[in-house]
């Protein structure tokens, strides 16, 4: 591997020494139900996610030291943005529930007050 800091002249002198430098390579492997991904080759202790074309499924797929592959598969789905709570209707609405209890307890107390004065 080169550093990306190579000047061109670096890199010509790597090429003509046949050395190619490494071009960093993102892409999206996709494959073909878990046949699909059970073929894909792999390296020993490698590990690599594959997008299933059949189903909303990610396989992770991992090889141990002797290439002995795994699959593990995940479901995906499409993400939907949730609207924030409003933090003053629910703040509104636990004062609410304080304040009911609280005028529950108190009119529960000054019945039983006036029932034990009655009662002498």
């Amino acid at each position: 591997m080169f550093p990306y800091n190579q000047t061109q002249d670096q890199i010509s002198q790597l090429l003509m020494q046949g050395i190619q430098p490494q071009a960093s390579k993102r892409t999206v492997v996709k494959v073909s139900g878990r046949n699909g991904a059970e073929a894909f080759q792999m390296n020993p202790d490698e590990s690599v996610l594959l997008l299933d074309t059949t189903a909303p499924i990610v396989w992770l797929c991992q090889t141990d030291g002797a290439g002995y592959k795994t699959l593990t598969p995940y479901d995906i789905s499409v993400h939907k943005e949730t609207p924030p709570e409003d933090k003053y209707k629910s703040l509104e609405e636990r004062i609410a529930k304080l304040e009911d209890i609280l005028n529950a307890k108190s009119n529960t107390t000054s019945t039983n007050k006036r029932k034990s004065e009655s009662a002498e």
